[in-house]
């Protein structure tokens, strides 16, 4: 009797779990491209320009759907629907997906480009546009002046001689980057800093394959795509950890008198680290009690540098044309 009672029960629990499975699946997908077992469209990746985009969309409409390993994609193609995307259902699909290396390198997302919309990101948001990227505190960098009275100069000293505007342009730009965020007035360690972030570039654009199918991430290249993204953000961390504790000093002397702050430069770490606490408290949702940790600085200062050399070079492949 026991064995039958257990019988029915496990029949009865097979039952609902294949019904729930049924009624999952029942919510349709978007038309698109049928795909394979396991790796779904992934074979179309080199397809998916602009171009393979418009054609597809020409074969199953404005919302077409692509599965890429266990990755759902959705291409939104039509006037209509990208209004339906980007400003009617806006708070529903304004995050921005991180894969492994972005999630890692980012610090847990800890900047402003990754976060997830609520709080914590309109308050970074706030920092940027009032404190770090403001027209008004742009103007006020003495670096700016002093790295263009340079690059005058410069040009001054090869009077009658070809000058490379472009590579001018593309160092004077660096340069005050590099002022701008650190407010070193020596380009020592800043090739290194180039490298550092040269190497953040090519992790964030990598192909990973777990990013697509988790379960064969430790079969393919895990141990050495792990190797990389644990180096380069050891680098990040020792360099960038040197000059907070220098900008720390700096403003501790600074509220002892033993330095006039009116001509102290005030760079990016400096503004930051007015929130700057040790514990992480960012998730406040009040202004006077928002404050970031050294995760923080590190994700903000890396994410507008790869912002501002990415610039660079889209400057410098446009003069090629």
């Amino acid at each position: 009797m026991d064995s039958l009672q257990l019988l029915v029960s496990l029949s009865l629990l097979a039952f609902l779990v294949l019904l729930l499975l049924k009624l999952c699946k029942s919510l349709p997908y978007p038309p698109g491209p049928k795909g394979y077992p396991i790796i779904g469209n992934m074979t179309m990746m080199d397809q998916l320009t602009h171009r393979g985009l418009a054609r597809l969309a020409a074969k199953y409409g404005g919302l077409l759907h692509l599965k890429m390993g266990s990755l759902h994609v959705v291409a939104v193609s039509t006037p209509e629907m990208a209004q339906e995307v980007l400003q009617v259902q806006d708070s529903i699909f304004s995050n921005r997906p991180a894969n492994a290396a972005i999630t890692y390198l980012t610090y847990d997302r800890a900047d402003m480009a990754f976060a997830d919309y609520g709080p914590f990101w309109r308050q970074m948001r706030k920092i940027c546009i009032v404190k770090l990227f403001s027209r008004r505190r742009a103007e006020s960098w003495a670096s700016v002046r002093e790295e263009v009275d340079s690059t005058v100069r410069t040009v001054m000293e090869k009077t009658g001689q070809p000058v490379n505007i472009g590579e001018l342009v593309f160092v004077l730009t660096r340069n005050i980057t590099y002022r701008a965020a650190f407010g070193s007035f020596s380009h020592d360690g800043q090739d290194d800093f180039v490298k550092i972030m040269q190497e953040f570039s090519k992790l964030f654009g990598a192909f990973n394959i777990a990013d697509f199918i988790p379960w064969l991430g430790w079969v393919v290249h895990a141990n050495e795509f792990n190797r990389r993204l644990a180096s380069a953000r050891g680098s990040l961390d020792g360099f960038i950890d040197t000059i907070i504790d220098d900008h720390m000093a700096k403003k501790i002397r600074n509220a002892e008198g033993k330095v006039d702050s009116d001509v102290a430069d005030t760079d990016m770490v400096d503004e930051l680290l007015a929130f700057y606490s040790e514990e992480d408290a960012s998730t406040d949702d009040s202004q006077s009690g928002f404050k970031i940790t050294r995760n923080h600085i590190k994700a903000l200062i890396m994410v507008a540098t790869l912002v501002a050399k990415t610039l660079l070079a889209i400057k410098s492949k446009m003069k090629q044309y």
